[in-house]
């Protein structure tokens, strides 16, 4: 967890050391680091992890047999009432 969470910081201090040697002033450096800053805290909120694309994948999954699951359920209902239409139709003739 720690290498994770190492591996995303942000060295504001670099960052706003390498734009004032690029020409950029306290003031201009500062603001420019914050907003990065703020930009990668927002998109950390909203980033999918591996877990979540599990969870989802299963939920996914289990939606789509519950689906085939109705639609045979009814296949085989339509199938039985077809036969006994036939067998009807037959016994008719």
């Amino acid at each position: 967890m720690l290498a994770s969470m190492s591996a995303a910081a942000f060295d504001t201090y670099t960052a706003a050391k390498r734009l004032r040697d690029a020409g950029f002033d306290e003031d201009q450096a500062e603001a420019a680091v914050s907003m990065v800053r703020d930009a990668a805290a927002a998109g950390r909120d909203q980033l999918a992890m591996k877990a979540d694309l599990a969870t989802l994948r299963a939920d996914i999954r289990a939606d789509i047999a519950a689906a085939f699951a109705g639609l045979e359920r009814r296949l085989v209902g339509y199938g039985i009432a077809v036969a006994g239409l036939l067998f009807a139709a037959l016994k008719l003739f």
